[in-house]
């Protein structure tokens, strides 16, 4: 069946969102001072130009200026990501099982994604017993998405939904950016720790709840091997170095525009149809890319805009805080689109509505 003759009631909808951030909330100007407290490279007047150009005011980390520990090694940061990821996921989550008014026992599937640390077991196991989740619940741990992560983690949550009516997925995005601390001669270095920031997102999704959130109406993966090397994570001496190619900033729109043309068309739609742009907050320029090569009016990026502005690049659960200042405007029946780019270069876009 397809999705134009599904019944609202039968199509996926996020049922509840919910948005967590560490209590450490770090200016830009402090980022500088304490990095350049220990770096020289944070000194320069290049570097203090971008940190103070990216469009951040504030981000959050899951540690204060006090706790900065410029040589730590690989093991404190995996431990940094193990403690903190588990936190703040969990705290995301309570807050959206309770937005949905419901128990961790009513949970059916937990889809979890990161790309900031690795464990195994995997987030979706320990989010599981600290929640109280049932023993018999469904789980998929999603890693190495990137700043896209929440699009296959809700693509997921929509699949199971669609297979099972009725039942319930919660999907918990949490990074750790903070665990992901490195420094060398790059620009590409000091670009990531610019805009990298610590947070975590849930979403319930299920059927049956016609007016509770967005339905979830189609997906859509565009992936650009050209770019693979472009952006992502690797490892160097057991800890992870953010790769963040300058050539992303001119990739970006382009790649974009082809995904929301072949999703729209796809759909039926155009443009105009579209009344909430729900864009992951990558970067300003990043930004600036897209909202040219889409030729968007202005003020159509606020909301990704303003999570960068006070939140910074959170990675996977960033389009979801877009998301849950979209829908605080969304009116019944409007359309929103959502768009992530993440490693690969993939371009994952969406369609939702209220």
């Amino acid at each position: 069946m397809d999705l134009e003759t599904l019944d609202m009631g039968d199509t996926p909808r996020i049922l509840s969102l919910a948005t967590a951030v560490p209590d450490g909330r770090w200016t830009q100007d402090e980022t500088l001072e304490v990095l350049a407290q220990h770096f020289p490279r944070y000194r320069d007047r290049r570097v203090q130009r971008i940190v103070r150009a990216s469009g951040i005011e504030t981000r959050h980390f899951a540690l204060g200026a006090d706790d900065f520990d410029p040589n730590a090694d690989a093991g404190w940061l995996h431990r940094h990501f193990e403690r903190n990821a588990l936190e703040l996921g969990a705290r995301a989550a309570r807050r959206a099982l309770d937005g949905a008014g419901m128990d961790p026992q009513d949970v059916d599937s937990i889809i979890a994604t990161t790309c900031t640390g690795y464990l195994c077991p995997g987030l979706t196991a320990r989010l599981g017993a600290e929640l109280g989740l049932r023993d018999d619940v469904q789980r998929a741990d999603l890693v190495g998405m990137g700043c896209a992560g929440a699009m296959p983690s809700l693509q997921r949550a929509h699949d199971f939904s669609r297979a099972y009516p009725g039942r319930k997925a919660l999907v918990v995005c949490v990074e750790i950016s903070s665990a992901c601390f490195f420094v060398d001669d790059t620009l590409e270095t000091v670009v990531g720790n610019t805009i990298c920031a610590d947070g975590a997102a849930a979403a319930i999704v299920g059927t049956g709840h016609a007016g509770a959130g967005p339905a979830l109406e189609r997906f859509s993966t565009l992936l650009e091997p050209a770019f693979l090397e472009s952006v992502g994570l690797e490892f160097v001496d057991g800890r992870q170095r953010i790769v963040l190619s300058k050539d992303l900033r001119q990739a970006a729109g382009p790649l974009v525009k082809r995904a929301v043309d072949r999703l729209l068309a796809d759909a039926g739609l155009t443009p105009d149809d579209v009344d909430h742009w729900i864009v992951h907050s990558g970067g300003k320029r990043v930004l600036d890319g897209i909202d040219s090569s889409l030729g968007l009016a202005d003020g159509e990026l606020r909301h990704s805009r303003a999570v960068l502005q006070h939140f910074g690049n959170m990675s996977s659960p960033t389009l979801l805080f877009v998301m849950d200042r979209a829908q605080r405007e969304a009116q019944t029946g409007e359309l929103g689109l959502m768009i992530a780019l993440g490693p690969g270069l993939a371009a994952e876009t969406g369609i939702v509505r209220w």
